[in-house]
């Protein structure tokens, strides 16, 4: 028999148990006015009473019967991916129910150059139930189902690449968003999604705003890089640039309730040239650990400094939050990166908490500097992350000792509950 194997998009979607009043997707799907009543739910006490006897878990024990208020240290990730379809209109209430102050529309476009919310522009056969539509025909390449040698082992993976310049608006608002998840040895577009068929709603760039200015939110969109050489149609990368903030202005949205992303530098000093109320405030995602030579660790290898993109007018640094932290003997601490954030007079935001896997082994990618995984040649020894409740203290760490802005999380309950707890 073959095994089959269920293979998730992105590490850690889906990937933690929750219990209690966290429970199914009902749980925050009703009407918008219901997130008024801020309920980061049970996981977060759960995560609390794992920690050791200390100072951090007392006080966040005796905040566990708030009341709990919406806080900007909270940044909802795609919504609130652990347990709803990212980027639909079920996992944005969710995220402000459980009071993430700011709330992710990853913005990318249509066919017809319409702006929608997406995390990637072609995971659409990830997460909508797009291979099993008549716009299956429609994507870019279009699904081939896995192959097997002789003894059933896979050889050929099943793939396919469905991207939102495939569809014009009227088509991509059609589909439903799903878990981000696929099935690698799936033979047809059925098994490729799994059980999850796709029940989310998906949104567009101004629903989403229409959405989170009901429920009380503050906006945090992030240009995607496209999928399509530009200009596309006669769509430049600037006026896609400029289409994001002209929807808010359209919209009455003032830039002090807006945070901008992109991870290219060009896009940020676009802003702060031609929007600067906008762009002054815009993150900076750092991607440059992807670069040949970089190293965190090392403040040769950053070109341009930290320092330098300061006096370009680059107001937010925001990298992962491995970048930030370093295990010693004595615990985890602020990295040379962090230090010299701070020194550079940069607002640090950093991503993304309840992202990975079970921290029992590990963490994966977001805690390679403290589990051990991907050691560097000063790498001090044994990591220090041995369960999920280890999140809490670095956490703490970022809040307090880095001096972290905000944290984005893919379940903002957590962060909602430690920022309240803490005063924040």
């Amino acid at each position: 028999m073959r095994q089959r194997l269920l293979i998730p998009f992105i590490a850690g979607v889906l990937s933690q148990p929750l219990s209690g009043n966290d429970g199914g997707a009902g749980a925050y799907a009703g009407a918008a006015g219901d997130t008024n009543r801020i309920d980061p739910g049970s996981r977060p006490a759960e995560l609390v009473s794992g920690l050791h006897d200390s100072p951090l878990k007392s006080a966040l024990e005796a905040g566990a019967r708030g009341p709990f208020q919406r806080s900007d240290f909270s940044i909802a990730h795609r919504g609130a991916p652990l347990r709803f379809p990212e980027h639909t209109r079920e996992s944005y209430l969710a995220a402000a129910r459980q009071g993430a102050g700011y709330v992710e529309c990853d913005v990318t476009f249509t066919r017809d150059l319409e702006l929608v919310c997406r995390h990637s522009p072609c995971d659409l056969h990830t997460t909508t139930n797009i291979l099993v539509t008549e716009l299956a025909s429609k994507c870019s390449t279009p699904f081939t189902p896995a192959r097997f040698d002789a003894a059933g082992r896979l050889t050929v993976p099943a793939s396919a690449a469905c991207c939102t310049s495939d569809l014009s608006l009227e088509e991509f608002l059609s589909l439903r968003g799903k878990a981000d998840r696929f099935d690698a040895s799936a033979t047809t577009p059925e098994q490729y999604l799994g059980v999850d068929s796709g029940q989310g709603t998906l949104m567009t760039h101004r629903q989403s705003i229409e959405l989170f200015r009901e429920l009380g939110v503050k906006m945090i969109p992030e240009l995607k890089k496209p999928d399509v050489e530009m200009p596309f149609k006669g769509f430049t990368r600037e006026d896609y640039a400029q289409k994001i903030i002209d929807e808010y202005k359209e919209a009455g949205v003032p830039a002090a309730d807006v945070r901008l992303q992109s991870f290219e530098l060009e896009d940020i000093l676009y802003w702060i040239e031609h929007e600067p109320a906008f762009g002054r405030r815009a993150l900076f995602l750092d991607g440059r650990y992807e670069h040949a030579g970089f190293d965190h660790r090392n403040p040769a290898s950053w070109d341009p400094g930290l320092r330098q993109l300061a006096d370009l007018g680059v107001g937010v640094i925001a990298p992962p939050l491995w970048m930030l932290l370093e295990a010693t003997p004595k615990g985890i601490v602020p990295s040379s990166y962090a230090l010299a954030a701070r020194a550079a007079g940069l607002e640090i935001i950093t991503w993304s908490l309840e992202r990975s896997g079970p921290l029992a082994s590990g963490g994966g990618w977001y805690y390679q500097t403290l589990n051990g995984i991907n050691p560097g040649p000063q790498w001090p020894g044994s990591g220090v992350i041995r369960r999920d409740s280890d999140m809490l203290e670095v956490l703490h760490v970022l809040a307090r000792d880095v001096g972290v802005s905000g944290v984005f999380s893919d379940w903002p309950a957590t962060v909602t509950y430690y920022a309240n707890c803490m005063g924040l």
